[in-house]
């Protein structure tokens, strides 16, 4: 961007402004190198960031995820269990200090994964996977050692993460955290596919190793583990387009399984034959289990959406939707099919209808708002917007599209604190270069020499 001034400030001190905040924001969260003692060797290593960032930027980014992954099971009692599962767990860790919360989210692809301040996470296509509660405990104690041996924190303090907290810390969609790809990006959703990068193989070892240990010491049977393990050792072999994430991120491998397996035989064979409580879990996920059928649909309609086969999704969504139509994730993700096909109109009543059965959840209100600007529904566009943003603050895209929304309408005034607000914090792209076009040409910004 060329130099000018916003307002009587050079342009060239706004930057150094956000620099400041940015490097002031670092410095406060910890971002300082030093080193600390690693709380499950008890060794000391290099550790760039503190505690308190790890919570910091969970509590930042973990809801964007939670809401990209189509927000946290409305089946409060599934939700619940799972909460209990996860806490049973807490004092055996080395950790127990940490704000933890587990949770299942409405996502279809298989996967679970953990944010560095102990946010927990696991989709209902690995809830549907699983036999029992002993491997649910073994899922969410692998997650747990993720938080307990500070993998994050150790990608971050060997530069792995860097760019993404220089950056801002939250990446945007169209990271892993998204299947769709461009159209994720076109979308402008919030993911945290930065913050839930792949872990290395030693680090999927020693979050085996820890949540072995917590199961086992939370009560349950060694079979859990070997339960989970076969899961994903079988789901591995098949490739599937639903466990790509999973795999991306916690890289499997005959040797995770195998050393599962002679861990159970030797160092914690104390605890064979203890319960694996099956029926309980059974039980508790009864609900979800009569939605198999249709988030079989949902998934093989995701995988077709990657492929940009459009029609075939829709197709595959319908048949999920027919047995479900109530289901939140199959109405956005059919939202999505039908925006990506340009099918505004369709896309905009899916939204509707979305927003209606789940009217916490955010995602539906930034789909519904994208659809109604392309229907040139303007002031509708406005207000779904802002329920997005009361929802769930903190996506720029949000803001910028309400400013657009705004323009839309003539109201130039609204339109203008919108784009400004959103150069705040995005200041490259092509809708960070729309922004600073119209706020030149409306006269806000005065280029240097004028």
């Amino acid at each position: 961007m060329a130099a000018s001034k916003i307002h009587g400030d050079s342009i060239e001190q706004f930057y150094s402004r956000r620099e400041f905040l940015k490097l002031s924001a670092l410095a406060s969260a910890g971002f300082l190198a030093g080193c600390a003692v690693n709380p499950v060797t008890g060794e000391k290593q290099m550790m760039l960031v503190s505690e308190q960032w790890e919570i910091q930027v969970d509590r930042q980014n973990s809801p964007h995820q939670f809401s990209t992954d189509y927000g946290i099971l409305q089946d409060k009692t599934l939700n619940r269990y799972i909460q209990q599962v996860g806490l049973s767990m807490i004092p055996h860790t080395h950790r127990p200090q940490m704000p933890y919360s587990f949770q299942g989210v409405n996502a279809t692809y298989i996967n679970a994964y953990a944010f560095p301040g102990g946010s927990i996470a696991a989709t209902r296509g690995i809830l549907l996977s699983l036999e029992s509660e002993a491997a649910l405990s073994a899922l969410l104690g692998h997650e747990l050692g993720h938080v307990n041996a500070r993998h994050t924190a150790q990608q971050m303090s060997k530069g792995v993460l860097t760019q993404a907290i220089v950056g801002g810390i939250s990446a945007f969609a169209g990271t892993k955290g998204e299947v769709y790809g461009q159209l994720a990006s076109q979308l402008g959703m919030l993911s945290a596919g930065a913050l839930l990068a792949s872990y290395s193989r030693d680090n999927e070892r020693e979050a085996d190793y820890l949540g072995m240990t917590y199961m086992i010491k939370s009560g349950y049977g060694t079979e859990g583990i070997v339960q989970l393990m076969t899961l994903l050792n079988d789901l591995h072999k098949g490739s599937s387009n639903a466990v790509s994430l999973l795999f991306a991120t916690h890289p499997m491998s005959q040797e995770r399984y195998d050393t599962a397996v002679s861990r159970g035989n030797s160092e914690f064979s104390y605890a064979t034959g203890r319960p694996l409580n099956r029926e309980r879990y059974m039980d508790n996920t009864a609900a979800l289990r009569k939605l198999k059928i249709p988030i079989q649909y949902f998934q093989e309609a995701e995988a077709l959406m990657a492929k940009e086969s459009y029609d075939k999704a829709e197709t595959s969504f319908e048949r999920g939707l027919k047995i479900a139509p109530s289901d939140y994730a199959g109405l956005v993700m059919m939202a999505k099919c039908q925006y990506a096909q340009k099918k505004y109109d369709r896309a905009r009543d899916f939204s509707e209808e979305a927003k209606r059965v789940y009217p916490e959840e955010a995602q539906a209100n930034h789909l519904s708002g994208l659809s109604k600007i392309n229907l040139k529904q303007f002031e509708q566009a406005v207000e779904d917007f802002t329920s997005y943003e009361n929802k769930l603050p903190g996506n720029p895209n949000t803001v910028f599209y309400r400013g657009y929304a705004f323009e839309g309408m003539d109201n130039r005034q609204k339109s203008a604190e919108d784009y400004s607000r959103y150069l705040q914090q995005v200041t490259e792209g092509d809708r960070a270069q729309y922004a600073y076009q119209r706020l030149v040409q409306w006269g806000v910004i005065k280029q240097s020499g004028q």
